[in-house]
């Protein structure tokens, strides 16, 4: 993951793919995760990253660059991108 924007989701998680068109509709490159798509040692490498960020490790779990916010939160989330307005 090479963006300054990381999300931890799931991949039936409607909260997670309401980040994920928001973030697209405001043109902001991110990369992403879903996490239930992983299997074995990957998939357990990175619930362990998320648990360093967010000890509750739920979803969506969305880092911008040192920030983490932690569900769906608009507001939150285009204001670390530094998005004003609506």
């Amino acid at each position: 993951m090479n963006s300054d924007v990381k999300v931890y989701s799931l991949s039936t998680c409607s909260h997670c793919k309401s980040t994920k068109k928001l973030l697209s509709e405001c043109n902001i490159a991110y990369d992403y995760i879903d996490v239930d798509t992983l299997v074995g040692d990957e998939r357990k490498a990175i619930i362990e990253d998320v648990k360093k960020v967010n000890s509750r490790c739920s979803f969506p779990t969305i880092v911008i660059r040192d920030k983490v916010i932690v569900g769906y939160k608009e507001k939150e989330i285009k204001e670390a991108l530094g998005i004003h307005g609506s």
